[in-house]
């Protein structure tokens, strides 16, 4: 039942997640901490975080440590599985009709509706993982209070982050690298 269960939840995040892997981390979110609690917040915000420094996209990686923490190997697959199947055929659909009526203005103002939502569903994501770290609550709890939790550490390395990728163009990968090290530096001396 739990492999059913499993293979469902992820193919929902399939069918459901539109703009890629950033915008899917809601929805996935959703299935694995608040309505199936497989996972807790803070160990859903670690697979997030190591399933963006693993090749791939993030909603196939999520869902491979995600199945892989619940049920082994077997959940890996069943996860994986869940998630790819249902946007391996939906781009199959699309693709078809795509090509057949990409001269439409009916086609032209769907791609110009999904824009919009697509970058609100990356900007919650980007709030939410952003609460999480800095202040360790999820952003509906945000208050008064929470600024005593205030991650001092954190917030400077988001903003030292996104001070090198914006205004020198460093290459992420260094900059999830270095943000790593001071990371471990961080944690040794608290």
């Amino acid at each position: 039942m739990l492999h059913l269960k499993l293979f469902w939840s992820f193919a929902q995040i399939g069918l459901f997640s539109f703009g890629g892997g950033y915008a899917a981390i809601p929805i996935i979110q959703k299935q694995v901490v608040d309505l199936h609690h497989w996972l807790t917040l803070k160990e859903f915000m670690d697979i997030i975080a190591i399933s963006q420094m693993t090749p791939g996209p993030v909603a196939i990686n999520t869902a491979t440590f995600v199945g892989m923490r619940i049920l082994s190997l077997p959940g890996a697959v069943i996860a994986t599985l869940g998630c790819v199947v249902p946007s391996f055929l939906i781009v199959l659909t699309i693709a078809y009709f795509y090509s057949k009526y990409k001269n439409l203005w009916v086609m032209q103002g769907i791609l110009a509706g999904l824009r919009p939502a697509t970058i609100a569903l990356i900007a919650a994501a980007g709030l939410g993982i952003l609460s999480m770290a800095i202040f360790n609550v999820e952003i509906d709890a945000l208050s008064l209070k929470s600024l005593v939790s205030f991650d001092t550490p954190a917030a400077l390395t988001f903003v030292l982050a996104l001070f090198l990728l914006i205004r020198h163009r460093f290459d992420p990968i260094y900059v999830i690298l270095g943000s790593g090290i001071l990371g471990m530096v961080v944690a040794l001396f608290r």
